[in-house]
């Protein structure tokens, strides 16, 4: 008769276990860094956070709605908003406030929630800055 220690008893399963718990975890982390910053996107629904604009170099090219881009429309480009979708968006330095349909995917820049057209950031007078802090609220 063999004697082992408490310790040297092993459950194959435990490192399955192990590994399915710390997948929870990541993931429950995920959800809840996720709804700090995403969008909802319902008529109402708003979000903060910096807005920018795009170089004139983008100008005719394609988006991702496959629409040319044109920097003398009120357009905008938004991460998970619906192609189409009217947005205000409101520079929190001055009040100035625009509204934009959304047609393109962007930004991709962290702390940015939008970038808007060339139009849309002479409206909100935010050209000399580049960036600034806004409100975005869909309008529908």
């Amino acid at each position: 008769m063999t004697i082992r220690s408490p310790g040297a008893i092993r459950d194959p399963s435990l490192p399955r276990i192990a590994s399915a718990l710390r997948s929870c975890a990541l993931l429950g982390a995920l959800a809840l860094l996720g709804g700090c910053s995403t969008f909802g996107g319902g008529s109402g629904s708003s979000e903060t956070g910096k807005a920018s604009y795009y170089a004139q170099a983008h100008h005719g090219k394609r988006t991702a709605s496959g629409e040319r881009f044109d920097q003398n429309a009120l357009t905008a480009a938004h991460r998970t908003l619906p192609f189409g979708t009217r947005v205000r968006v409101t520079n929190l330095n001055n009040e100035r406030s625009v509204v934009v349909r959304i047609n393109d995917r962007g930004p991709f820049v962290r702390g940015r929630v939008i970038d808007v057209s060339r139009a849309a950031a002479v409206r909100l007078d935010m050209l000399r800055a580049g960036v600034v802090p806004v409100r975005v609220e869909a309008l529908d």
